[in-house]
This record gives structure tokens, C-alpha cells and sequence, in this order.
């Protein structure tokens, strides 16, 4: 049965001969299974490797000034040469604001494939 379904581990194939009536334990099931070692994944340090020219990193947070006005930061980042893209900061953000932003950061066609966003969130 485990030859005829590959992608079956011991718990399908017990619960299979439970339904045709032959009474064994998922153990010896698992017993008799023959070893398939385990096709690794790509690790997240590959990931980076070969997207790391197409990976931006934007974050939007709260600056409190001398004042106690609030101002709203926008930092956009870019994970190939850890360099600031973009930096902007504004009393009122929009979503107007906010799209016009990241044409600013990614004029024409020079966006990335992917963005990672990245939330931090402070506590009083």
C-alpha cells in the first residue's frame, strides 16, 4: 500500500487497514514503512541570497517632537545594499500621501519584485 501511495505516512495507511478490517497499530504500521529521507527545503538564508536585489523593506511610524506634535515618519529600505531608499516625514499621512510616497522611492521601473513589511509596535 505505501508503495502504491508514496505521499501516505503510517496514519493514513492504519486508517486505511482499519477500514478493511485488519486490526494493527499505527506503530507497527509505522514499523514496516520503508525510509524516505526528506527532500530539504530551501532555508530562508537561500531566499535572501537570490532575491536580495529584489527585496524592500517599508516601515511608517510615530515621532513625538519637542513640542508634543506627532509626526509620521516613512522609511523605505532596501536589503541589497542596506541602503535608505526613501525617507519622508509629514504632520498629516494620506493615503494620497502615502502612494505618492513610493512613486518618489520607486520612480519608473525600478520597484522591486517583492516588499517585506515590517511593523514594530511600542508600548506606553
Amino acid at each position: 500500500m505505501s508503495l502504491a501511495n508514496p505521499l501516505w505516512g503510517a496514519l493514513r495507511i492504519h486508517g486505511e487497514l482499519l477500514k478493511l478490517g485488519i486490526e494493527v497499530s499505527q506503530a507497527t504500521v509505522g514499523r514496516y514503512l520503508p525510509w524516505r529521507p526528506k527532500v530539504a527545503s530551501p532555508t530562508w538564508r537561500s531566499f535572501l541570497h537570490n532575491y536580495l536585489t529584489d527585496i524592500a523593506a517599508i516601515d511608517m511610524f510615530v515621532v513625538a517632537t519637542a513640542t508634543f506634535q506627532l509626526l509620521y515618519a516613512l522609511i523605505v529600505l532596501g536589503h541589497d545594499r542596506r541602503r535608505i531608499i526613501h525617507f519622508d516625514v509629514t504632520p498629516n499621512p494620506t493615503q494620497a500621501w502615502l502612494s505618492s510616497q513610493m512613486t518618489e522611492a520607486f520612480p519608473w521601473d525600478t520597484a522591486p519584485g517583492y516588499a517585506a513589511q515590517q511593523r514594530f509596535l511600542t508600548h506606553d
